[in-house]
């Protein structure tokens, strides 16, 4: 499978950051994007809402520029943690009083969140979904060789 190495690493980042803890959807520096951009919070000031599509005029500001942030435009640092935030179950945006996971440091909420960051990243980058199972049990993709093989 082709990837693009911007892709790799937000991965990488992602599987250490979620191995070794630092994985917190409520941690601007430790959510998906923080992670991405070495734990960093700039990013906060693209968008007045946190979990919001919308950039505000800072984000516009980056966007119109072509600006990037590892590899990524504004637009696409907030898909990406739009994707994390709904993938952990948070109401978006995200406030006080939206709903939201009672344990979100559960490795199970980050898990999910982070299923559906690696499907936003692949549809960023024309890839395909690695993260996609049913492919593994669609009857019409196996081969008769493969099928002789079960």
């Amino acid at each position: 499978m082709r990837t693009i190495k911007r892709f790799e690493t937000a991965i990488e980042k992602l599987y250490i950051a979620f191995h070794n803890k630092h994985l917190n959807p409520e941690d601007c520096t430790q959510c998906a994007v923080g992670n991405i951009l070495d734990r960093r919070d700039f990013w906060k000031h693209l968008s007045d809402d946190h979990g919001s599509l919308a950039l505000n005029y800072v984000g516009k500001f980056h966007e119109f520029r072509r600006k990037t942030f590892n590899g990524y435009l504004p637009s696409e640092l907030l898909k990406i943690e739009y994707a994390f935030l709904t993938g952990c179950g948070y109401e978006l945006p995200y406030r006080y009083d939206h709903s939201k996971p009672k344990n979100p440091t559960d490795s199970d909420v980050l898990f999910n969140g982070l299923c559906a960051v690696v499907e936003t990243l692949c549809e960023l980058d024309g890839l395909e979904n690695i993260m996609d199972h049913q492919k593994l049990f669609d009857i019409n993709t196996v081969s008769l060789k493969e099928a002789s093989l079960i």
